[in-house]
């Protein structure tokens, strides 16, 4: 079993922002998999499927990105997960737009998201694909800048890396998440 989690924020208020870019991944994954994300539950909208043999749960948590944690915890405990079955998908302003980087476990990174799950979890130790969504070039306060919306010339670089953060979780379901992390980590982003 893999619980895949797409971080964000709900409502059409917030659907094309920085901060939902874990929600666009779930979203392309849902989309080629044909698993609808429409049940409730556990804080969050999640769909169920079977993917290459293995029980797959998308999940977009409905709690608001700063309490991330209280839709994960629910879930991870109901359905009895151990921490290397759970992958977490989110932005991260310390990589350029576009870059995405995989990770075995490691800190929030100041990200308040990750820190909620963290905390809910009472550990580090899971995986996460991060999605590049750079920092405000003017100073503009991050919680305006990841409240806002990708300018047309990042989109295209947006929409290629929630393509290859989609690439990498169905590289994980194939084989492994460390090699998904050799080929995805290592790509060249234009």
């Amino acid at each position: 079993m893999k619980l895949i989690a797409g971080l964000g924020n709900p409502g059409i208020k917030y659907a094309r922002t920085r901060h939902n870019i874990g929600f666009w991944v779930i979203d392309e994954l849902s989309r080629r998999w044909g698993i609808p994300v429409t049940k409730e539950k556990w804080n969050a909208e999640v769909g169920e499927g079977v993917i290459r043999g293995e029980k797959v749960i998308l999940m977009k948590p409905l709690t608001y990105m700063n309490l991330s944690g209280e839709a994960v915890r629910p879930a991870m405990d109901w359905l009895k997960a151990d921490l290397e079955d759970l992958c977490v998908i989110y932005d991260d302003l310390d990589l350029p737009p576009g870059q995405i980087r995989l990770r075995l476990k490691g800190s929030a990174g100041g990200h308040n998201g990750m820190k909620s799950i963290i905390a809910h979890l009472g550990s580090d130790q899971f995986k996460r694909i991060k999605i590049g969504i750079g920092r405000p070039e003017s100073p503009v306060p991050i919680p305006d800048y990841v409240l806002g919306t990708f300018s047309s010339a990042e989109l295209e670089k947006i929409s290629d890396a929630v393509v290859r953060s989609a690439d990498a979780v169905e590289r994980w379901l194939s084989s492994t998440f460390l090699e998904a992390m050799n080929i995805y980590n290592m790509r060249k982003q234009s």
